[in-house]
């Protein structure tokens, strides 16, 4: 991966991943935590690998990105699993209840077509009936017994007819009491009709619900093997400029002894002869000596910093102060320009010596400005600008890499700056 590819990566990573980690966050998480996270393990690794080679540097931002990235994306594979095994079961659960549906569909439209058939043969003896009445069965009764031989014939005679009309009346009230259940029937196959389209609309619904959680389980997946390869390339191009970023670290200590003694020499040709003799500089707060240099915020600390990729150990010797390309950079006290200049890692590089404290020479050193403002044997006062802020040499953005030195050897800022850092 080249230079530009390997830049665009970095560029794109924290916010693709805090855009693929939303969909996983529950309601009250607020999905931006996860970028700002991100972000900061970038910073953070860019920061301690400031010394390594660029293609290292993103590297190691590529890796902390992906490394950031990856516990999210792994409980996003596992809710989403979770939502197809809930869906399937949803899915199935639909379309058995869609199977019984139709089976009930099937048997009440059988109970119908059997009611129907049930009417038409009760209407066809009914009918039968009523023509036989239409045509004078009245005077076919008295015809038929008038025709008896005898009172017993006569009486056999009347028995027959009542039972005759009594099948009459049966076979009226048989059609009506089909009438009725193929009425009932009809109901029960069209509600059964209805159960049955709203049970398949269901087991649709829910098919097409477990192939979406499927796929998006399927696509978690693939931005974990995504993140893994990542990973892998990263330590890879990490393991290949091995070389060259342990030299410059090597020439990063060399430049750090060379910076050191020669401001302890400045300072020792310079014992006495310095406006202001032998006093500290004056406090500019409360309970700090020097003026805030620049507006913004602290982005890393004084101190030992442990590269985690190649094993080494190397003094951060200021604290790093994040602010805007080109914003101004104060004085942060009465001195004299001791340098201005490049300076290897450092980019443009200035350093102020304030007189001595403690018996030491105090000095301040102000690193990777986009321009410098003064120059060497020039005298400053406290506010005044020096220079603006930059990315120049070993550095990873826009900041303001500030020192404070004894007698050419740095020691931590923050105990010489306001405690509110403003």
């Amino acid at each position: 991966m080249d230079s530009y590819r390997m830049f665009r990566h970095v560029a794109l990573v924290a916010t693709v991943f805090a855009v693929m980690l939303a969909s996983a966050c529950p309601v009250n998480a607020n999905p931006r935590d996860d970028q700002k996270r991100i972000e900061a393990e970038m910073a953070r690794a860019g920061s301690i690998l400031e010394g390594a080679t660029e293609r290292a540097q993103q590297a190691a931002k590529l890796l902390a990105a992906a490394n950031g990235a990856m516990p999210a994306a792994q409980n996003l594979v596992a809710q989403r699993r979770g939502e197809v095994a809930a869906a399937e079961t949803a899915a199935s659960t639909a379309r058995r209840k869609a199977d019984e549906a139709q089976g009930a569909l099937k048997a009440a439209t059988a109970r119908y077509a059997e009611s129907e058939r049930q009417v038409e043969a009760a209407r066809a003896r009914a009918a039968g009936f009523v023509v036989a009445n239409y045509k004078g069965s009245d005077l076919a009764t008295v015809n038929m017994l008038l025709a008896a031989r005898g009172l017993l014939d006569a009486a056999d005679r009347y028995g027959y007819f009542e039972r005759i009309m009594s099948t009459e009346k049966a076979a009226i009230d048989a059609l009506t009491d089909a009438r009725l259940d193929a009425k009932q029937s009809q109901n029960e196959a069209t509600l059964a009709r209805q159960a049955a389209e709203t049970a398949r609309i269901e087991a649709d619904r829910a098919l097409a619900d477990a192939r979406a959680a499927q796929a998006q389980a399927e696509a978690a997946a693939a931005q974990v093997v995504a993140l893994t390869t990542q990973r892998t390339e990263a330590l890879a191009i990490a393991e290949q400029e091995r070389g060259a970023s342990l030299a410059k670290y090597e020439e990063a200590k060399r430049e750090a002894a060379r910076i050191e003694a020669e401001l302890a020499a400045w300072e020792a040709r310079q014992a006495g002869n310095r406006p202001g003799g032998n006093a500290a500089p004056p406090p500019s707060k409360p309970g700090a000596r020097f003026l805030m240099p620049v507006r913004g915020w602290k982005s890393s600390d004084y101190g030992m910093r442990f590269d985690p990729y190649y094993r080494v150990w190397q003094l951060h010797a200021g604290v790093d102060i994040a602010a805007g390309g080109g914003q101004p950079i104060h004085a942060a006290a009465d001195g004299t320009v001791i340098r201005a200049g490049w300076n290897g890692g450092y980019g443009n590089y200035t350093c102020l010596s304030h007189g001595r404290s403690g018996g030491k020479g105090l000095s301040t050193c102000y690193a990777h400005q986009s321009s410098i403002g003064v120059r060497a044997g020039q005298y400053v006062r406290r506010g005044q600008v020096i220079g603006r802020v930059g990315t120049t040499g070993a550095s990873t953005g826009n900041h303001l890499h500030f020192e404070v030195r004894l007698n050419g050897s740095p020691t931590n800022p923050l105990s010489w700056l306001p405690g509110c850092l403003c």
